[in-house]
């Protein structure tokens, strides 16, 4: 379908570009907002979880350990790899190439994907019990939110994916890949504190 340059067809209407412009804004500042109270609800459990680990008299507490921080560090990698190859592929949809947008997507994905199966393993090998003691509740809730948000996240990405290759987004209207892409990246900042909090502090 042929799309006239300064507007583009959205329902039984037709959206100028500063129309576009204008719920882009709204829209980023809505995302914005998001953000900011998910990581209002993260740092809650965070500071419940300090409380926690400064008023027991041993931590972890006797017979749990530490999860490996080995492990933990090789799932890190791989999800601020992802951070990067969603980073560029939000670029290469700028710069109007399709493919590089396409394939830094699924490798975004796929890395995402690499991700949870790290948490899913390191869940079945770590001696620790979600109701065996503070440490492994903690452990099992503020990792296993994050792991949510990078399920949501990759479901995104691949929603966003498909809708690009079904022409909705272009190099100049792309609000949607922005919010994907800023998403990643929250869930990226989040395991860094989480990867102190549990493997190094």
């Amino acid at each position: 379908m042929a799309v006239h340059s300064e507007a583009l067809a959205y329902g039984h209407g037709v959206v100028t570009d500063e129309e576009y412009a204008e719920q882009r804004d709204l829209r980023f500042l809505g995302f914005l907002l998001f953000l900011f109270t998910d990581s209002i609800f993260f740092t809650a459990y965070i500071f419940a979880y300090l409380y926690l680990r400064n008023a027991a008299p041993v931590w972890p507490p006797i017979g749990v350990e530490r999860p490996d921080v080995n492990l933990g560090a090789v799932n890190a990698i791989v999800l601020f790899g992802s951070g990067i190859t969603a980073h560029y592929a939000m670029h290469r949809l700028k710069e109007n190439k399709l493919f590089g947008y396409i394939w830094f997507t699924i490798a975004t994905i796929i890395l995402g994907a690499a991700f949870l199966g790290g948490q899913v393993y390191e869940y079945t090998h770590i001696k620790a019990t979600w109701s065996g003691s503070t440490f492994g509740a903690s452990f099992f809730t503020l990792t296993g939110l994050h792991g949510f948000h990078v399920l949501v996240g990759v479901v995104y990405l691949i929603v966003t994916l498909a809708q690009t290759l079904a022409g909705k987004y272009s190099p100049s209207r792309h609000f949607g890949l922005t919010a994907a892409t800023l998403y990643w990246h929250f869930v990226d900042v989040i395991w860094v504190a989480l990867f102190f909090l549990f493997y190094i502090y």
